[in-house]
């Protein structure tokens, strides 16, 4: 049976019995892993393999380990790693050594993940801070001018690419700007186009070749000013697919977050329309895991290409000295907090 175009959570440690049955009847695209999920090292192992068990392939499985509040494995079993704003600070400072530190960043993560059969991490952001714009985004950026994100995004991606995991470019196309927190409401950003094209929708230009790319739940009312991102036939196409050009598997951010209105079946079927290739959906709630279950095609046509595309991206870990690398990131990131304590 081909895979489905969506990607689930599970409820807690181990895979149930139930959503065995589920996971090889609707054959999910992928897995989604939360703090709900994670305990142990062995266990989190456990958990992708009996999910691969379940669908029968080795299907991918996706995590959010940005560092900073993001980051669902953390001590005492794996390390704390920094925002994103600390790589802005450190390029700031010397633009090499914040992009060598980017990309380091990229690399640790990716070493903790695929030991533990994760393969994908939900990062790296573009998205460009600007005044007001909520904190659910803040210190997770690298910053408020789209070239520096770019280049520390594109640092980010190629860490965790040379360390055998995919990333996912988020949040398409762009979440810096959006006032209130999209998991409690809408955001409707009232910025003219122009300015959106020469900022925000710019940051992410650069890394139109990234294989995995995650919508916002964002309205832009200047482009369309009804739906957001994620169900926005307009915004897909014209902004995301054509002036950004990404041409990676397009994923929905989570359609459980309450800024999307409609049943799980209805947010699930409007993505699906506007352009999204794969949906996901994220808390593990076996009922609505099973009204995206209902919506979602199998992977076939062009989306299946670019799933193929990203899927073939998946190599294994370059060699790599995990505690040599620990020493000099550890140094890269305090010599930046020293720096910035003195004020020198």
């Amino acid at each position: 049976m081909a895979a489905r175009a969506f990607i689930t959570g599970l409820s807690g440690l181990n895979v149930s019995a139930n959503e065995r049955a589920f996971l090889r009847e609707a054959q999910p695209w992928g897995l989604i892993i939360f703090k709900r999920n994670v305990n142990i090292p062995q266990q989190v192992t456990e958990l992708t393999k009996s999910f691969r068990d379940a669908v029968g392939w080795a299907a991918p499985v996706l995590v959010d380990q940005e560092g900073g509040r993001v980051q669902r494995l953390g001590p005492p079993h794996w390390p704390i790693f920094p925002p994103g704003a600390r790589y802005g600070a450190i390029y700031d400072r010397d633009a090499a050594s914040g992009l060598a530190a980017a990309r380091l960043g990229g690399h640790l993560i990716a070493a903790e993940l695929s030991v533990l059969g994760i393969d994908v991490d939900c990062l790296p952001l573009a998205d460009v801070l600007a005044p007001g714009g909520d904190p659910v985004i803040g210190d997770r950026a690298y910053g408020t001018e789209p070239g520096k994100v770019a280049a520390i995004a594109g640092a980010i991606a190629q860490g965790l690419l040379a360390g055998g995991v995919l990333p996912v470019l988020k949040h398409l196309p762009g979440h810096g700007r959006a006032s209130v927190d999209s998991h409690a409401k809408l955001p409707v950003v009232d910025t003219d186009r122009a300015t959106l094209e020469s900022t925000d929708f710019a940051a992410f230009r650069p890394l139109a070749s990234l294989p995995l790319g995650m919508t916002a739940h964002v309205v832009f009312s200047a482009i369309d000013p009804v739906a957001p991102a994620t169900t926005s036939v307009t915004m897909v196409r014209e902004v995301i697919r054509g002036f950004i050009g990404f041409r990676g598997l397009l994923m929905s951010d989570d359609v459980s977050m309450k800024a999307l209105s409609g049943t799980i079946a209805e947010r699930s079927r409007a993505a699906f329309a506007a352009g999204c290739d794969v949906v996901l959906h994220c808390n593990g709630d076996l009922n609505e895991m099973s009204a995206v279950a209902s919506q979602a095609p199998e992977l076939k046509g062009e989306a299946a290409k670019r799933a193929e595309a990203a899927l073939a991206q998946r190599k294994a870990p370059e060699e790599f000295d995990v505690d040599a690398a620990r020493k000099i990131f550890a140094q890269m990131v305090d010599a930046e907090q020293s720096q910035r304590k003195t004020g020198s």
